[in-house]
C-alpha cells in the first residue's frame, strides 16, 4: 500500500527529490573513509570500555613504577610490578572520575560538551597517554643501567626492555576483568535484593558492595591467606625435611647429628643439616692456615628435635655442655633466619680468626623462609632469641669467670630482630655479651631503629654515628672498618652493625607511604643511584618491590653480606697477634671456599646467579 507523503513541519528533516547524483570531489570522497575509521575507533572503545580518567591515572602510575629504586629489575619483574601499577592507576581514576561526574559537575551545572570534543579529548588523552608510557620505558632503561654499573651488573638495552611494556598491559587487563567481574557480581546481588526487598536503588547498591565485598574478605582472608599459610607451612615442613644426598652425616663429635649428639641427625632439617655438616674440619684448618687448630663445635637443634621452644633450648645446652663448648675460647649465640638458616661465612670466618677454638649455637623456630616468617612467625622469632640467649648465659655465668669463653650474638636480617629481642637495651646487651655483631638489620629491629633515630646531628641514617661511635658503630662495607677514622676509641663490648645503602630490607618501612625518609633526604650511598627520589605511597611500592629482588644481586649489595662479614667479626673481636696478612690470608680461604657453594643462599631467597 501506497502512503502519501506527509507535509513537513518546523524542526522535522525534510526530504530532497531524486536527481542526478553529485560528482564526487575530494572532500565527498574521502569522509566514508573518515566515518569508518570514526565507527571502528567507536566500537573499539566502547568494547573495552576504557574510563577516560582511569587511562589518564593509569599511565602515570606507570611512569612512576619506572623511576628508579633501589636495585635493579629485570624486564619480566619490572612488567609484573608495572602491571600491578597500571591496573592499580587505572582504578583510582575510575574513583576519581565518578566523584567528578557524581559530585563536581552537577554543582557547576555545565552543558555537555558536543560529540566531536569528546572524541577529540579521548584521542588526545590515549595517544597522550600512550606517549608517556613509551617515554617511561625509554627512560627507564637509562635508569635500570645506571644501577647496575652501581653494582658491576650488566646492563640492559632499551630495545629489550619495551617488553615490559606489552607484559604490564597483559598483566593490568587481568587485573581489570577481574575487578570487573566482582562489579557484576554487585550488580547482580543488587538485582536479587530490589526483588525481594524492594528497596532504594541506592541502599540495593550499598548492600551488594557490602555483600560482596564481605565474600571477597572471606574468601582471600579465610580461605586463600590461612589455605596458603597452610600450604606454605606444609610444603617447607616438607623441604625441610628432604635429605640432600650431597650433605653428609658428620662423624666429628664436636657436631650435632654426629653419632655421639644427643640431637638426631635426621631432626635437624635441612638448614641444621647443612650447618653441621659444612664448614672446614680442624686437618683443613691446619692445612689453609698453616698452624694448628682445633675442631670447630657447631651446636644445632631443629624444630622436630624437640616438642616445645623450652625443651629444644634445653637440649642446645646440654649439646654445648656434652662437646665442650663452655671450654673454648669463643662461644657464639647465633639466632636463625626463618628456615632456620646461619650464614656459613658467619661461622666459617669466625673459625678461621681463632683456629677453630670456637663454639656456635643455633636453634630452629620456623620452616618458612624470612619474608613469610616476619609476617607470621615474628613474635616467635623474638621468643626463640630470647629463650635461647637467657639459657645459653645462665649456664655461661655458671662457669668460671677465668676459664669461660668470650660469648657473642650473631644475627642476620630476621636473625638480628630475634638475636635482639633477648635484650632491653644497650646498657643490657653490653652487660651481658663480648660483643654483638648484627647484619642486614631489619627496619623494625627496636634497638637499631632507637640507636638510629638518637644519631648524633649530623650524621647520616645509612650510616649514623652514635655517640661519637664510643660503643656502637655502624658500616656499609669493608672500607667502613678498616679506613681511616676506625682507629678512633671503642670500648668494648663492641657493637656492630653492618647495612648496605642498596638493602631494602633495612630501608623498607610503612611510614615510607607518606614520610620522607632521612635516608632519601642524604647524598646517596655509594651503591644508590643519585636519580631516586621519594613519593608518597610510589617509593613505598618501589621499596617494597625491591624485597623480592634483594637476593639477585652480587655480593656486597642489596641483602647480601658474605663478604663483609670476617672484617666485622675483626671489629669486634679481634684475636691477639692477628695481622693484615692474616686478614688476606683468611679472606682468600673465605673465597676459594664460596667457588664451590652454588647457588649463593640468603637470608630471604636463593639466587643462581
Amino acid at each position: 500500500m501506497l502512503r502519501r507523503p506527509t507535509p513537513a513541519t518546523p524542526g522535522s528533516e525534510t526530504t530532497v527529490e531524486a536527481g542526478p547524483s553529485p560528482v564526487p570531489t575530494a572532500a565527498t570522497s574521502s569522509s566514508p573513509r573518515r566515518t569508518a575509521a570514526q565507527r571502528t575507533a567507536r566500537r573499539v572503545w566502547f568494547s573495552l570500555r576504557l574510563d577516560l580518567t582511569g587511562l589518564a591515572v593509569a599511565g602515570v602510575f606507570f611512569a612512576w613504577s619506572l623511576t628508579p629504586s633501589l636495585l635493579p629489575r629485570e624486564w619480566h619483574y619490572q612488567g609484573l610490578t608495572s602491571g600491578i601499577s597500571l591496573a592499580a592507576g587505572y582504578g583510582a581514576g575510575v574513583v576519581l572520575s565518578w566523584f567528578i561526574r557524581s559530585v563536581i559537575l552537577p554543582l557547576l551545572e555545565w552543558p555537555s560538551p558536543p560529540r566531536k570534543v569528546v572524541w577529540w579529548i579521548r584521542g588526545t588523552v590515549g595517544t597522550g597517554t600512550l606517549v608517556l608510557m613509551l617515554s617511561a620505558l625509554v627512560a627507564a632503561a637509562g635508569w635500570q643501567n645506571e644501577i647496575t654499573s652501581l653494582l658491576g651488573m650488566e646492563g640492559t638495552t632499551t630495545t629489550g626492555f619495551l617488553r615490559t611494556g606489552a607484559l604490564s598491559i597483559g598483566i593490568a587487563a587481568v587485573i581489570i576483568l577481574v575487578v570487573r567481574a566482582l562489579r557484576t557480581c554487585v550488580r547482580l546481588v543488587g538485582k536479587g535484593i530490589r526483588r525481594l526487598l524492594h528497596l532504594p536503588e541506592p541502599l540495593v547498591n550499598a548492600v551488594g558492595i557490602i555483600v560482596v565485598a564481605a565474600m571477597v574478605i572471606t574468601l582471600v582472608d579465610g580461605v586463600l591467606v590461612r589455605g596458603f599459610v597452610t600450604f606454605a607451612n606444609s610444603a617447607f615442613a616438607v623441604q625441610n625435611e628432604t635429605m640432600d644426598p650431597r650433605v653428609i652425616q658428620p662423624a666429628e663429635p664436636e657436631r650435632s647429628g654426629s653419632p655421639e649428639s644427643l640431637v638426631p641427625w635426621d631432626t635437624l632439617g635441612r638448614e641444621g643439616r647443612r650447618m653441621v655438616a659444612g664448614g672446614l674440619r680442624a686437618p683443613e684448618l691446619e692445612t689453609a692456615l698453616g698452624r694448628p687448630a682445633v675442631e670447630p663445635i657447631r651446636a644445632y637443634v631443629g624444630l622436630d628435635s624437640a616438642e616445645t621452644q623450652e625443651e629444644r633450648v634445653a637440649l642446645a645446652i646440654e649439646e654445648l655442655r656434652r662437646s665442650g663448648a663452655f671450654e673454648r675460647e669463643v662461644l657464639v649465640v647465633a639466632t636463625t633466619t626463618g628456615t632456620g638458616w646461619i650464614n656459613p661465612n658467619a661461622m666459617q670466618s669466625l673459625e678461621l680468626m681463632y683456629r677453630g677454638d670456637t663454639a656456635f649455637v643455633g636453634v630452629q623456630y620456623s620452616f618458612l623462609p624470612s619474608a613469610l616468617s616476619f609476617l607470621v612467625d615474628r613474635d616467635v622469632a623474638a621468643e626463640a632469641g630470647r629463650a635461647l640467649f637467657d639459657g645459653v648465659h645462665q649456664e655461661w655465668l655458671r662457669q668460671d669467670p677465668e676459664t669461660r669463653p668470650r660469648l657473642y650474638v650473631y644475627g642476620e636480617s630476621l636473625g638480628s630482630f630475634g638475636s635482639e629481642a633477648a635484650f632491653d637495651g644497650l646498657a643490657d646487651l653490653r652487660a651481658r655479651v663480648s660483643g654483638a655483631l648484627w647484619i642486614g638489620p631489619v627496619n623494625s629491629n627496636p634497638l637499631w631503629r632507637s640507636l638510629t633515630e638518637r644519631r648524633d646531628p649530623g650524621s647520616p641514617e645509612i650510616r649514623p654515628t652514635y655517640a661519637g661511635g664510643l660503643v656502637v658503630r655502624f658500616a656499609n662495607r669493608r672500607e667502613d672498618l678498616v679506613g681511616a677514622g676506625v682507629e678512633a676509641p671503642w670500648l668494648e663490648p663492641r657493637v656492630l652493625y653492618i647495612q648496605h645503602p642498596s638493602d631494602p630490607v633495612v630501608w623498607w618501612s610503612p611510614d615510607l607511604l607518606f614520610q620522607r625518609p632521612d635516608w632519601l633526604r642524604e647524598p646517596p650511598g655509594y651503591d644508590v643511584s643519585p636519580s631516586i627520589q621519594w613519593r608518597p605511597i610510589v617509593t613505598f611500592w618501589q621499596i617494597s618491590s625491591d624485597l623480592a629482588n634483594a637476593a639477585r644481586i652480587p655480593h656486597g649489595h642489596g641483602h647480601l653480606y658474605s663478604s663483609v662479614i670476617l672484617d666485622g667479626w675483626l671489629a669486634i673481636g679481634e684475636p691477639q697477634g692477628w695481622t693484615a696478612a692474616d686478614t688476606a690470608q683468611a679472606h682468600e680461604v673465605l673465597r676459594s671456599i664460596s667457588r664451590y657453594q652454588t647457588p649463593r643462599h640468603s637470608p630471604i631467597g636463593d639466587s643462581d646467579r
